[in-house]
């Protein structure tokens, strides 16, 4: 059974950082290969040395003995066993501790999520971070929307057109906008808890929270976790009004979602969204 205490599993932690070790080689960290090493990886002692910690403290941990590690600890555990990101979470979770924030969010969207939005090219779809930035998108999410390509990366922001532009004028008469404000509000709050250190994330608050007193007032009221509406109606300039469906699929690797609009077969709105998929991005210049 293994031994825990105040949330630290010291037996699995103990295997966990031996597994590592194992794993490690000199080379990897810059040290001497030697001729005399007796088990794979790393020696205890280099461990240490690369952490910046007492051998007899290192040895405790092995050996499931150890106190309960700090954060710096563990940071620097982290680095000397050259641990992903997931490891190093892991590895705080067996020692009780929360894992570490995230500095900043990625914008590296995966491969194979980029390969997913190209294959769907009946669906508008398109790739959001924490920070509500759009991140990737396929043609048919450009004609629906808005020709993407055109804008300054920073001008790519959910929140900041929702909330300082025209739409929120419909916030206390449409239920939509209503909904979606409160929900970007929500997630927002929720996404500052995530990465505090990351200064885009609190660029975007301080400017919306400036010009525009509803996102301020929505702030202020803290609310969390916002039941989202999956319906909307968006009128297109050349197929007209258009009523869609839209899931959320999360990329929890990377905190992303990829958000996907489909219409009901035998609906207009269906056949105005194969309409829109002959029509294309041809006619984006002169919205």
């Amino acid at each position: 059974m293994s031994d825990i205490l105040d949330g630290m599993d010291r037996q699995q932690l103990a295997e966990f950082l031996r597994s590592r070790r194992a794993r490690v080689q000199p080379v990897d960290v810059g040290l001497p290969t030697g001729t005399r090493r007796r088990t794979p990886g790393l020696r205890r002692e280099e461990v240490a040395q690369l952490a910046g910690m007492s051998v007899d403290y290192y040895i405790r941990l092995e050996q499931g003995r150890g106190p309960h590690p700090s954060r710096q600890i563990l940071r620097a555990l982290a680095r000397a066993l050259r641990l992903t990101s997931r490891e190093s979470d892991h590895l705080h979770q067996l020692a009780g501790q929360a894992p570490e924030p995230p500095s900043a969010m990625s914008h590296d969207v995966p491969a194979g999520i980029l390969h997913l939005l190209e294959r769907l090219d009946d669906t508008p779809a398109y790739v959001l971070n924490a920070r509500y930035d759009i991140l990737a998108w396929n043609a048919m999410a450009a004609a629906l929307l808005t020709d993407f390509a055109a804008k300054d990366p920073c001008d790519r922001n959910v929140v900041r057109w929702l909330f300082l532009g025209p739409a929120i004028e419909r916030y206390d008469t449409d239920d939509y906008i209503s909904r979606l404000a409160r929900e970007s509000v929500a997630n927002l709050r929720t996404a500052s808890g995530r990465y505090p250190d990351d200064r885009g994330l609190a660029q975007l608050i301080a400017e919306v929270s400036a010009r525009n007193p509803l996102f301020a007032r929505l702030w202020d009221e803290g609310e969390v976790g916002v039941e989202h509406n999956n319906r909307k109606r968006i009128r297109h300039p050349v197929v007209g009004e258009l009523e869609v469906h839209f899931d959320v699929l999360y990329v929890p690797e990377r905190d992303q979602r990829v958000v996907l609009y489909t219409t009901t077969p035998g609906t207009p709105s269906h056949e105005s969204m194969k309409l829109l998929r002959v029509v294309g991005t041809q006619d984006l210049a002169s919205r």
